[in-house]
């Protein structure tokens, strides 16, 4: 062979591997509303950036007549390119190959690519679109994804991993997606579960849906597993590269911060009047974020999901944050199981990638009743409090309102190692409101009273003796647990102060292997 002829080769060759199952088998993906595994790719990467590993792989198996379908790539692209200017390394699986099954051929060449993030400290982006294992490898395909668990589970708090699911996701494929640090679903095409419709229905006899057992709607309101909800596969692409300028490339460095032109006195007056008269009033509190965030740009993390709390990133000043806030316009703010797992999972990969804490606070209390203690809020309550105590990153917590109990302790107090903690003078913290303090303190006496009228004046004055007493900021600030009283419109101009204040902080855990979290 010539080598004209050698280089003519390779280039039928490369287009060969770009076809993936064929012309059909794309034409049958785009009729689905699906983007191809390289369509994927041009999409999220900077153009021309990406360079492909391993395009002339193939599986070396020879049962059920596998040896007389060979595909090259085998059914996954991988390789490392840029968004913004930073590498990335990305895996896109191809559904046109083999419905895009996992083979061990396949799992090696996701593998390397992790193996390499690693070594260069840069994230890992996997495009998730597969029927899962390979049947016809057998426990060789199941090798091949616990080798990438393992490596997700060494890459997590080292760099940041993210996993968009845009197609079928289903059985020992969920749970590589699961060990990373966000999932990205789409509204089209997108669904995970650990065994499908028709296996629940031969064992448990339940008949259910594909979408109701593991769509989006399902993984971004009720389990929580989904961050993000796309509209379709663009929008999930761009998110993800809007996610990425939120976060360093790995664990030894910090986010990058970029030019803002958006003062950093700027008073918002609105703080002034944002809190009701009424402490049972609601308000909502993601209001108070956009006054204050640079440009009133706020990135949220699983919107429609334990909407009591509020997590998500924005910036100050040009750098980065994490933001976690009670939500009054919902269940009151207060905490419960779904809440704690949430914000407590978002507070330890902040505090695992250098990003600091910004606390929002107006929180009752935890939620009481039946369900709760029998379902684990004590352990799951703990998951918060503890993510809180172990975080080493740079904490600012502001008491917008009610900060009542064992709550107040958990979101982001001075115990916990607040750096700068600040109220707002409509600020009540106090071991609880003041309807239950008075009774409990004075419901002997109030017994005792002869008529309804009685009881109800006596109540209301007690209850106001109580709220000037304890529930306000001033008593919290007269020991040191809260460093100012601030005017809320000022709130802005306070946080970022704190964060340079805090820029060069210094926090070290006890040398361990690693920590017991409440599980």
């Amino acid at each position: 062979m010539t080598i004209e002829e050698s280089i003519q080769h390779l280039l039928s060759k490369r287009e060969e591997a770009k076809l993936g199952g064929g012309t059909k088998r794309i034409e049958a993906q785009h009729k689905k509303g699906k983007l191809t595994a390289r369509e994927r790719i041009d999409l999220l990467l900077d153009e021309g950036s990406f360079e492909e590993y391993d395009m002339f792989v193939t599986h070396h198996s020879t049962e059920f007549g596998l040896d007389k379908q060979v595909f090259l790539t085998d059914g996954v692209i991988t390789g490392h390119g840029t968004i913004d200017g930073r590498t990335v390394y990305v895996f896109s699986q191809d559904f046109t190959i083999f419905g895009g099954s996992l083979s061990e051929t396949y799992a090696r060449k996701i593998c390397k690519i992790m193996d390499q993030a690693m070594k260069v400290g840069a994230p890992v982006i996997g495009i998730n679109d597969s029927g899962g294992a390979r049947i016809q490898e057998g426990v060789r395909s199941l090798a091949g994804y616990a080798e990438i668990f393992q490596r997700n589970i060494m890459a997590s708090g080292v760099i940041p991993q993210i996993s968009a699911v845009f197609g079928p996701c289903a059985g020992g494929a969920v749970y590589s997606p699961a060990l990373t640090d966000f999932i990205m679903m789409s509204k089209q095409n997108s669904y995970m579960f650990v065994t499908g419709p028709k296996v629940a229905k031969t064992v448990t006899g339940e008949d259910i849906s594909t979408e109701d057992l593991g769509g989006p709607d399902v993984h971004g309101k009720k389990s929580g597993v989904a961050h993000f909800i796309a509209e379709d596969e663009e929008e999930g692409l761009m998110l993800i590269r809007k996610l990425l300028t939120f976060l360093p490339q790995n664990n030894l460095e910090d986010p990058i911060t970029t030019e803002c032109t958006d003062p950093i006195d700027r008073k918002e007056d609105l703080l002034n009047e944002i809190i009701p008269n009424n402490a049972n009033i609601p308000y909502d509190v993601k209001d108070v974020i956009y006054s204050v965030v640079d440009y009133g740009e706020f990135m949220e993390v699983q919107r429609n999901y334990a909407q009591n709390i509020i997590t998500g990133f924005a910036k100050f000043n040009g750098s980065p944050v994490g933001i976690v806030a009670n939500q009054p316009n919902f269940l009151a703010g207060v905490l419960d199981i779904n809440a704690s797992r949430k914000a407590a999972r978002f507070v330890r990969f902040c505090d695992a990638f250098n990003i600091p804490i910004v606390t929002f606070v107006d929180v009752p209390g935890f939620l009481p009743g039946s369900a709760q203690e029998y379902g684990g809020i004590i352990i799951h309550g703990a998951k918060l409090l503890y993510a809180y105590g172990e975080a080493t990153v740079p904490k600012v917590t502001i008491t917008l309102r009610k900060s009542y109990g064992g709550a107040h302790d958990v979101m982001g107090s001075k115990q916990l190692r607040g750096d700068l903690n600040y109220a707002w003078p409509t600020a009540e913290i106090a071991v609880m409101g003041p309807k239950g303090a008075i009774e409990v303190l004075e419901g002997s006496y109030v017994a005792k009273l002869e008529t309804e009228e009685e009881k109800a004046k006596y109540i209301a004055i007690k209850e106001e003796e109580y709220r000037d007493k304890f529930a306000n900021p001033y008593q919290a600030a007269a020991y040191g647990y809260i460093d100012d009283v601030i005017e809320p419109r000022n709130t802005r101009f306070r946080i970022i102060r704190a964060l340079r204040a805090l820029a060069s902080k210094k926090d070290v855990n006890p040398p361990k292997k690693h920590s017991n979290i409440p599980l």
